[in-house]
C-alpha cells in the first residue's frame, strides 16, 4: 500500500473489541476449519458494517473501511466483495498472527476469506424459504 494507512477494522470497532477479535483468530484459526470460521468472521464484518452505518449513515469518506464495508453491504458479486475488503481481513489474520490462505489434504490450495466473503454475502440469505 505503499504510504498508504493500512485499513483496519480496529478504526471502526475500536481497540478493545479488535483485541478481542485478534486474540480469537489467534487461538481458533490454527485448528478450526474453514466452515466454522468464515461465518464467525463474517459475522464480525456484519458487526463492524452496522457500526459504520450508525456513525455515517449511508456517506463515509471514500477508500475508508467504514465505506468499503458499506459498499460490500450492497454487492452481491463475491470477486466485487474480495476486492473492497480483502486488504481488510488479510490485516486482520495478520494483526492476529495467523494465515487466511491454507493447503488442503490434497495439496490444493484455498483461501478463508473467499467463504469469509461468500457468508457475509449470503448472510441473510434462508435458502429454506424460496
Amino acid at each position: 500500500m505503499g504510504s498508504q494507512q493500512k485499513r483496519s477494522l480496529k478504526t471502526v470497532v475500536g481497540e478493545d473489541t479488535y483485541a478481542v477479535w485478534t486474540e480469537m483468530l489467534r487461538r481458533l484459526v490454527p485448528s478450526s476449519r474453514t466452515h466454522r470460521l468464515a461465518p464467525l468472521i463474517a459475522g464480525m464484518l456484519h458487526y463492524a458494517t452496522d457500526i459504520a452505518y450508525e456513525k455515517y449513515g449511508g456517506k463515509p469518506e471514500e477508500g475508508t473501511v467504514e465505506h468499503a464495508l458499506l459498499s460490500a453491504s450492497e454487492m452481491y458479486d463475491s470477486d466485487e466483495v474480495y476486492s473492497d475488503l480483502i486488504d481488510i481481513v488479510a490485516g486482520l489474520f495478520e494483526d492476529a498472527g495467523v494465515e487466511y490462505e491454507r493447503v488442503s489434504s490434497r495439496g490444493e490450495g484455498y483461501s478463508i476469506a473467499e467463504r469469509i466473503f461468500y457468508e457475509f454475502i449470503h448472510w441473510y440469505d434462508m435458502p429454506w424459504e424460496g
